[in-house]
């Protein structure tokens, strides 16, 4: 059997072992990345294709005869047509809770960031603000605690649990979102309610045709001046024209972005470059530890090698 492997370098840059999925597969092809013209051209022989960003639409499916395994190297599932795989007797698998960690780390190491205003704190000692001080300390910034504020929860799956665990352990308060238009279940908070309690509101929800653009204008004049959101979920959840207006006007105090509306951002973005000392915005990074990128590469090839033996697992399609 051969397998492809069309965006390599989304994963791994020399840092990892990929032993494993050698042993579960002898024949390899591996492409650092795979533009979108090309895909065709480089799955129609392979049994088993893995991605982690590369799209794959209906007709690329079709025209791979021999295709029979797709292994999407994350978790979401935008990037291939599933129903064209179902039609096609395509089983497609995704991998589940293996950045969960590093996803945690980054969500509360930028909240430290933006609550304690360690980066203004950072650039006033290079400029020599604390040594010409007459004071043994400087108080020019106000430094908030995480213990007592109230955490937001957009999205309650994996991710979501895992950071409301941590901001328990920091002595939050924790709010569960309800999906929009569901029945309220108990433990879990109307959405508004939740935008217009919370002091920092963390999004951890899909994106799709419910939640794309979720965080708009109206959602954001609801929260609090003070309050800070963070997304590390995907970038078409927040509408980015609103959330800079609102940064720069004070409708919130603060913002932490590791993901764009488009990846990389080529033609430009509105958060890119703004000079505002209360946005952090990272290149999609969240998920990218090399211990869960390692995680990463071994899911997929157990997911391989439990398809081989006809129990595939964590089947999307």
């Amino acid at each position: 059997m051969h397998g492809v492997f069309l965006d390599i370098n989304t994963v791994d840059r020399g840092d990892l072992d990929l032993e494993p999925l050698r042993s579960v597969l002898g024949r390899w092809t591996a492409y650092p990345e795979t533009a979108r013209e090309d895909i065709r051209q480089r799955i129609k022989n392979a049994d088993i294709v893995i991605s982690n960003k590369a799209g794959l639409d209906s007709k690329d499916l079709q025209s791979a005869e021999n295709l029979r395994l797709v292994c999407i190297a994350a978790t979401g599932t935008n990037n291939v047509d599933l129903e064209a795989a179902r039609r096609c007797n395509i089983t497609v698998c995704n991998v589940a809770a293996y950045a969960t960690p590093s996803v945690v780390e980054h969500v509360f190491s930028q909240l430290l960031i933006l609550v304690r205003h360690l980066n203004e704190y950072r650039e006033a000692v290079s400029q020599g603000r604390w040594q010409h001080s007459g004071e043994f300390c400087l108080l020019d910034y106000p430094i908030r605690e995480l213990a007592g504020l109230t955490l937001g929860i957009i999205g309650y799956g994996e991710l979501g649990q895992a950071v409301a665990a941590v901001g328990r352990a920091f002595g939050m308060h924790i709010l569960v979102a309800e999906r929009a238009g569901n029945p309220l279940r108990p433990g879990r908070t109307p959405l508004d309610d939740v935008l217009a309690t919370a002091d920092i509101v963390s999004l951890h929800c899909p994106l799709n045709r419910e939640t794309r653009n979720l965080i708009g204008s109206r959602e954001l004049e609801l929260m609090q001046h003070d309050a800070i959101l963070v997304n590390t979920a995907r970038g078409g959840i927040v509408d980015e024209e609103a959330l800079l207006h609102s940064l720069q006007t004070g409708g919130i105090a603060g913002a932490a972005i590791d993901v764009l509306s488009e990846e990389p951002p080529h033609h430009g973005n509105p958060l890119l470059n703004t000079g505002l000392a209360n946005l952090l915005v990272t290149p999609h990074i969240a998920w990218a530890s090399v211990t869960a990128r390692q995680r990463l590469i071994n899911q997929v090839a157990d997911t391989i090698a439990a398809w081989q033996t006809g129990f595939p697992r964590n089947v999307v399609g």
